[in-house]
């Protein structure tokens, strides 16, 4: 074969394992929809009701609790931090709610009850000094996020215990009288036959979505994410968007509390146990890397999509809880495993994936 038939070879070789890889990395990166799809045809099968209008309404719910959390996770992955403390924030959320509706204010000898938006406000105002304490941590105080957040966890829990002595608010309901009513609409009131809890989500996906893709702050995230040194060097404030990431991502914890207390009609301190670990393995399920610098809003809801299909699935089935337990594990367990194939693949064959490129520009 003379030389330019062995380069012509070559060539043809080189752009064949290219498309390959090329086939393959994205398998891998669309994972988080095709074991979405597998587990709705799986449960559909099992349990023919799972597909029924009522639950599905019910699943809805379920979902936009872990969609909500992995929004704000992400935003703080992708920066190659975690956040551990969204659980006993969404408990915190709650309780400082269920506090300002069922015990007031005490004010000169007077308790003031304050209106339902008032108290909402005030407890998403919590929870916010309590993300810009993670951010400011992690950011300026340059302690390790793992450790940071993991501080802030005992805090939080311990703090929402407090405000009751470990004891439950009932009736979240309120009282005409007090001015207080209207709470329960946050999370049992529906428009367009979708929970109100849904359509936060979407608005909250929608408004992430377009902070990572269409913003400068998008841009900076993953950068910061990417290569926090060369980001420094560009001009970036890195400590200002690693603050940033983690006041959304209490934010979204804030939220996901009122929720629940709105649903449940009371605000216990136990609420949010292990919340961030579904959080995370939505986030990892949908591709985002926990080493930063790699991932996507989107691919978030659907490992939401994924944890709650599961959870919802087993349930209709009947798994013991304790199986539950285990087979989430294996979930977060096997997602890393395939992030970090994925990131070594990606590696190793950038030479046939450059060089294909190359060819198809000629």
């Amino acid at each position: 074969m003379t030389p330019a038939g062995a380069d012509h070879s070559r060539k043809r070789s080189d752009g064949l394992t290219g498309s390959s890889v090329r086939a393959l990395l994205f398998l891998l990166r669309a994972r988080a929809v095709f074991v979405l799809i597998a587990l709705v045809i799986l449960f559909s099968v099992l349990a023919p009701s799972f597909l029924t209008a009522n639950n599905l309404a019910i699943l809805s719910k379920h979902v936009a609790i872990s969609a909500i959390l992995a929004i704000g996770m992400t935003f703080v992955v992708l920066t190659g931090g975690i956040d551990l403390s969204v659980g006993s924030l969404a408990g915190l959320g709650g309780m400082v709610a269920g506090y300002l509706l069922t015990q007031g204010i005490s004010i000169a000898g007077v308790v003031h009850y304050p209106p339902v938006p008032l108290a909402i406000l005030t407890t998403l105002a919590v929870c916010l000094i309590v993300g810009f304490l993670n951010g400011w941590l992690v950011a300026k105080a340059g302690v390790a996020p793992f450790i940071a957040t993991l501080g802030t966890l005992y805090i939080a829990r311990g703090a929402a215990l407090l405000l009751s002595n470990g004891k439950t608010f009932p009736n979240l309901a309120g009282q005409t009288a007090r001015g207080n009513t209207g709470f329960l609409v946050l999370g049992q009131s529906s428009l367009a036959g979708l929970p109100l809890p849904a359509w936060i989500m979407l608005a909250l996906f929608g408004l992430a979505w377009m902070i990572v893709v269409k913003t400068p702050l998008g841009r900076h995230i993953y950068a910061v994410g990417g290569n926090e040194r060369a980001a420094l060097l560009a001009g970036i404030r890195v400590s200002r968007v690693k603050l940033l990431t983690y006041v959304a991502s209490s934010l979204c914890a804030a939220l996901v509390g009122l929720i629940i207390a709105s649903q449940l009609e009371a605000a216990h301190p136990a609420t949010g146990e292990s919340f961030e670990l579904n959080a995370i393995a939505a986030v990892v399920l949908g591709g985002t890397s926990l080493m930063g610098g790699r991932g996507s809003i989107s691919g978030s809801l659907i490992g939401a999509f994924v944890i709650g299909v599961l959870s919802d699935g087993l349930v209709m089935l009947g798994v013991s809880e304790f199986w539950q337990m285990v087979i989430k594990g294996t979930v977060i367990v096997l997602a890393v495993a395939v992030d970090q194939l994925q990131s070594r693949m990606q590696a190793k064959f950038l030479p046939y994936l450059l060089s294909s490129s190359t060819e198809g520009a000629y």
